[in-house]
């Protein structure tokens, strides 16, 4: 599919746009329509590339793995995956994120698996969060703790992932679980904590 940007609405919050076509779309995506998604992408790639960059910021400058590339094998991987069901943009912008991010994490651990081993500094997760690629021991470090949490409390890791790797505010992603906004602050706030103890005592293990 030749995937072609548009621009977003100026000054409009994602999460404040109605655009009825979108959710339908989605709808018929989520119910299997695999077609839907080759008119979905179009209307919001311009968000998707804002995605894509914000996930390689911090790539050094000529890197392999460009934000086009990184959007067309997201959707690559969403149009053969289990759909969940979208709730809105919001939610179908988040699913994608965390993609990307997958995509991310399985290219550290291909391409530096050999470099693995000896001490590491310990890291804040704020940092782990925005870790890139040229960081790959973090990036994986920070992967393996989520999973450990998702074993742990899988919805603990869920809220992880759309606050931090999706973007979404504590609002939006009570909305697309269905929770009192307070529940996901709380659980939010003990999932950070867990994510953090996880990684020092990754960093103190490597030692």
């Amino acid at each position: 599919m030749d995937l072609q940007p548009v621009h977003a609405l100026p000054g409009v919050p994602v999460s404040m746009t109605e655009d009825r076509p979108i959710t339908q779309l989605l709808q018929a995506f989520a119910g299997g329509d695999k077609t839907a998604l080759n008119h979905l992408i179009p209307l919001v790639y311009s968000e998707l590339r804002k995605i894509a960059d914000g996930h390689l910021r911090n790539e050094r400058p000529g890197h392999t793995l460009q934000p086009t590339a990184l959007v067309h094998e997201a959707y690559a991987r969403l149009i053969e995956q289990k759909q969940p069901d979208y709730r809105n943009r919001v939610h179908f912008l988040a699913v994608s994120a965390q993609v990307m991010r997958q995509i991310l994490i399985d290219h550290a651990r291909k391409k530096f698996a050999a470099k693995r081993g000896g001490s590491r500094p310990k890291y804040s997760l704020d940092e782990a969060c925005d870790a890139a690629i040229e960081k790959p021991s973090l990036m994986i470090d920070l992967d393996d703790a989520l999973k450990a949490l998702e074993a742990h409390d899988a919805l603990k890791a869920r809220l992880i992932e759309m606050r931090f790797f999706g973007g979404l505010t504590a609002e939006e992603s009570a909305e697309v679980l269905d929770l009192p906004v307070n529940d996901v602050r709380r659980g939010l706030r003990i999932a950070q904590a867990w994510l953090q103890r996880e990684l020092d005592r990754t960093a103190v293990d490597a030692v």
